[in-house]
């Protein structure tokens, strides 16, 4: 097959001359194998660059927040901080500031639950094809262990029509047992250590998410509350008296 040269040609050597040299249910097995490998790479490569921006575009993000002086300024510029899931968060809670009219604030709960509701969704977006990696992590060792499994039966089948218990009898299933057990394993292992790091980096990035809400909200809430109100001139004046005396 084909595919069983390529991966011998990637592998080389005597390994290389072993997968050649396997039967039909093997290279089927190493052939699964292999696209789940080069899907979880390609995933884990993509998320692990999406994951760096997001956390460069996550700390531009919260710094204009802060230097800004009107939630205005901050939504004119949000778009390029994008794919932040701050700037999800903020623009959900700024949408429901604005279907309330602009100006100060009516209704602080709407906009803490439009912060929840766009958080979450930024959250799923962050997660979108991490069960891949979850599902190559928990498959790929059982499917190598069929593999592994269909090995021992041919080289039992080996050993049945040479009629005597020698090595060369043995060996080709043997070795079809133990390339499949290493091919699940080599796909299995990258696809769990990569689902665990993401998964928490997904945890920080939604604590850092309610954090932001937080702070929002706060903004939110100080140009919603009444300037404070100044002493009457009266009382000023009287008070002043009573200190001079």
């Amino acid at each position: 097959m084909l595919t069983a040269q390529l991966i011998a040609a990637l592998v080389g050597g005597e390994v290389g001359n072993l997968i050649q040299q396997t039967g039909l249910v093997a290279k089927i097995v190493l052939l699964i194998l292999l696209a789940f490998s080069v899907f979880s790479w390609a995933i884990i490569l993509a998320k692990w660059s999406a994951f760096k921006r997001v956390r460069a575009q996550s700390g531009r993000f919260v710094r204009a927040f802060r230097k800004a002086t009107r939630l205005q300024d901050v939504s004119a510029v949000a778009e390029q901080f994008k794919p932040s899931p701050l700037v999800g968060v903020f623009e959900g809670a700024y949408d429901e500031y604005r279907r309330q009219g602009g100006g100060v604030p009516r209704n602080l709960t709407s906009i803490q639950r439009a912060t929840q509701i766009a958080s979450s969704e930024e959250m799923t977006r962050l997660e979108r094809r991490l069960p891949w990696l979850a599902t190559t992590g928990a498959v790929t060792p059982f499917i190598g262990l069929f593999g592994t499994v269909w090995g021992i039966i041919d080289a039992f089948q080996g050993l049945g029509t040479a009629g005597a218990a020698t090595l060369r009898a043995v060996a080709p299933g043997i070795s079809e047992a133990l390339i499949t057990t290493a091919a699940g394993l080599f796909a299995a292992i990258p696809a769990v250590i990569a689902y665990n790091a993401f998964s928490h980096q997904i945890k920080e990035f939604a604590a850092r998410s309610d954090d932001f809400a937080l702070e929002l909200l706060n903004t939110f809430e100080r140009s919603s509350a009444p300037p404070p109100q100044q002493p009457h001139a009266t009382y000023r004046g009287a008070m002043v008296s009573e200190v001079r005396e």
